[in-house]
């Protein structure tokens, strides 16, 4: 009863304040325990909500571009009563952050903007392939946080004998008519990715992975055309080269899978035939090649095409040696008669073979002169 009554009395009490009495216990100043700025100085109203025509004063030098202060209470008390802010509600706040907002442009920011505006210019190819360095080594640069427009370059010089650059750009400020104006000089050089040599390699090796890395390279150390990580895996160089060395496409060759002078595998392939036999390789050749082979039981020389280590295949009729001349002679087929059937065993026996002699062959042309035997006497 009694607690009741005391709530009774206490809300009468409220309700008989004057106005003004409640909008300034409404309005009493609070203290902020985190406080964000834009400007160089912080202020009154930066540090208390509801500071009243006191909120423009200024206290303090605002922390670095893009860093955060810590201020005690106690001072902060301190320096409001003396500009003759007092009365400041503090709660449980033992120190206030004060961190200064900033616009970071990073390193690799600035370098972009570099090589965006000397992109195909001055004989220059794409940006992502301009290599930037500057002069004093431009790190991450903070602006205040009200420059907010993008990069604009209004003056651009470059020398290609050297690589060097000024370039000027401008930022547009959204508390200034006058935009921030920023001026960087260094080199920039165009590059390309090229594979490069992790040891020495010899002309016989065959590259492996491990053999090849992918670095950038000034275009102009790289005549010709550079040859990609994956070209070159596989191959072998046209001669030997040292570790840290570009690889152009005119470095490399297919492997060479039959070596000259080499014994081999001669595959000899037909409709329905394929016989073997040794040969002795007498050009060296890679996949794909057409190289010349001695085939050693016939002492012919064929073409065939490298199709394995070791191994030539010849194909079809067409590479075969060439037939005997035949013999003239009157054919005893009728208009209408088809001729017979070529015998493909006989024509890869004449492939395997060796060819008869020229007496050999002279002989078998030549008929037998039959001599005519004396009858034999009766006694």
């Amino acid at each position: 009863m009694i607690r009741t009554t005391l709530a009774t009395i206490s809300a009468f009490l409220l309700l008989a304040l004057p106005a003004q009495a409640a909008d300034d216990f409404i309005a009493a100043p609070t203290l902020r325990a985190s406080v964000t700025v834009t400007s160089d100085v912080v202020r009154v109203g930066d540090l208390i909500d509801n500071a009243g025509s006191a909120a423009l004063i200024p206290v303090y030098r605002s922390p670095d571009l893009g860093t955060t202060g810590a201020l005690p209470v106690a001072h902060v008390l301190s320096v409001l009563r003396a500009k003759q802010v007092i009365g400041v509600m503090t709660g449980d706040i033992k120190e206030v952050q004060v961190t200064r907002l900033a616009r970071t442009l990073a390193n690799k920011d600035l370098e972009t903007a570099v090589a965006s505006a000397l992109e195909r210019r001055f004989g220059l190819g794409e940006a992502a392939n301009i290599a930037v360095t500057f002069d004093r080594g431009v790190a991450d640069m903070r602006l205040d946080a009200s420059n907010t427009g993008a990069l604009q370059p209004v003056a651009t010089r470059y020398d290609a004998r050297n690589g060097r650059f000024d370039i000027a750009f401008e930022i547009n400020n959204d508390s200034n008519s006058t935009p921030t104006k920023l001026r960087f000089t260094g080199t920039a050089i165009e590059t390309v990715e090229v594979a490069v040599l992790t040891r020495d390699i010899d002309r016989a090796d065959l590259l492996k992975s491990s053999d090849i890395a992918l670095e950038r390279r000034p275009k102009a150390e790289v005549t010709g055309e550079a040859a990609s990580r994956d070209r070159t895996l596989g191959m072998q160089l046209r001669r030997p080269m040292r570790a840290g060395m570009p690889i152009r496409v005119a470095d490399i060759v297919k492997p060479d899978f039959v070596q000259r002078d080499q014994s081999v595998t001669v595959i000899y392939q037909v409709p329905g035939i394929y016989l073997t036999t040794r040969g002795k390789a007498l050009e060296s050749g890679a996949e794909g090649d057409t190289v010349s082979v001695l085939n050693l039981q016939t002492k012919r020389t064929l073409s065939g095409m490298v199709t394995g280590r070791g191994q030539v295949t010849i194909q079809g009729a067409s590479q075969s040696a060439p037939m005997a001349p035949a013999v003239e002679q009157t054919s005893s087929l009728k208009r209408d008669e088809a001729p017979a059937p070529v015998d493909t065993a006989a024509l890869v026996r004449n492939l395997v073979q060796a060819p008869a002699s020229q007496a050999q062959i002279a002989q078998a042309q030549i008929p037998q002169v039959r001599v005519p035997q004396a009858p034999a006497k009766s006694e």
